[in-house]
């Protein structure tokens, strides 16, 4: 075995520019039902590279959440984690070894370990999965993708995930670039519609947990606008609520733009060491909205870069430009602000209990 676990408090873990393997979101999540656990991991390099000796040692801290189906099964899910990266070829290989070596630190009804990839998606690299206009078409079908991501394997278990949890989908902004190049790289109508926001006069300031009540107004209308599942409005008071300034914090931001006193868009800026993430956005069926979010999302990428960012995340989008998908307009959008789309591997499932597991599968098929 070439990959060995330690337990490790929950406070404890490391600061990474990746939201989802914070304390701050194991924290989240506990307040939503979930068991987080922290672990610290070492693994041989022999696992991690075709090439890498099997002295030389990475470790790394990993967040893992233990999610009840029912009083009798849980699964455990590791989300964008683990951050430690193989190469292409080693993928399948680090994951077999680090689910077998986590499984006696795991309960013993829990039936598969769920890990939603940070990683880039491998056929990403690939220029036979892009259109003629440059767009990514995606992956090929889900046999192809076990059978390369398991080659290699002992037990060949891995399986793609029937859901992904996180966006898969995503762009990045370089934030070490100076403001005036930011705005440069925006395409022409984003930067136009940040300016026009700007002289009309409309402003965006950060606001407490006093606002909670205003910002949740936006997120129904916009929920009940494009027929999205809502979350209540504790869940978001959870998030501020948990937010801290130690060594390893997440900073929150909840910002508003309005006009003339009235709130016409609001987002979630959150901050995790060089790293702003844009977690959640809302806005009215007012006509000045578009201009809102434009500026709401500039002054959050400068706030982000003035706090020392050094890349924005804008949390999720759809992964080309086919008008079809359900996150075309969500993608124009933040294609607009002049980041690069990276995609992710998803979800990928490790089975212990196989036919428990293929039971839920099912379940989760169907709904």
């Amino acid at each position: 075995m070439f990959c060995e676990l330690e337990k490790k408090d929950l406070e404890e873990l490391r600061a990474t520019n990746i939201l989802p393997q914070t304390p701050f979101w194991g924290r989240v999540k506990k307040e939503q039902g979930f068991i987080p656990k922290g672990f610290e991991l070492t693994i041989s390099k022999k696992v991690l590279l075709s090439n890498g000796s099997s002295l030389e040692k990475k470790d790394d801290d990993l967040l893992i959440l233990i999610n009840y189906i029912d009083g009798n099964r849980c699964f455990a899910y590791v989300p964008y984690g683990p951050e430690i990266e193989p190469s292409y070829e080693n993928q399948g290989i680090f994951l077999e070894q680090l689910s077998e070596a986590l499984r006696s630190y795991l309960p013993g009804n829990c039936i598969f370990i769920r890990y939603d990839l940070n990683w880039e998606n491998q056929w990403a690299a690939e220029d036979d999965y892009f259109d003629n206009s440059g767009n990514w078409v995606g992956p090929p079908p889900i046999h192809t993708q076990e059978y390369r991501v398991n080659f290699n394997t002992i037990n060949g278990k891995l399986k793609k995930s029937v859901v992904d949890n996180l966006p898969k989908n995503t762009f990045f902004l370089d934030l070490t670039h100076n403001e005036q190049d930011l705005l440069y790289n925006m395409r022409y109508n984003t930067r136009y519609n940040v300016k026009q926001a700007l002289k009309k006069g409309i402003n965006v300031r950060e606001y407490g947990i006093e606002h909670m009540n205003d910002w949740y107004k936006l997120y129904t209308e916009t929920a009940s606008r494009h027929n999205m599942p809502m979350q209540n409005q504790d869940y978001f008071s959870t998030i501020l609520k948990n937010q801290d300034n130690s060594k390893n914090g997440v900073n929150v931001k909840m910002l508003m733009a309005d006009y003339n006193g009235e709130f016409l868009a609001a987002m979630f800026l959150v901050l995790s060491n060089q790293r702003g993430t844009y977690l959640f956005g809302a806005s009215s069926t007012c006509k000045n909205k578009p201009m809102a979010s434009y500026l709401l999302q500039w002054e959050s990428i400068k706030m982000a870069k003035q706090l020392g960012c050094t890349e924005y995340d804008m949390f999720g989008s759809a992964p080309n430009l086919n008008k079809s998908h359900p996150l075309h307009g969500v993608h124009v959008f933040k294609k607009g602000f002049g980041g690069d789309i990276y995609h992710r591997m998803g979800c990928w499932d490790y089975p212990y209990q196989q036919k428990e597991y293929d039971l839920y599968r099912i379940f989760e098929m169907k709904n």
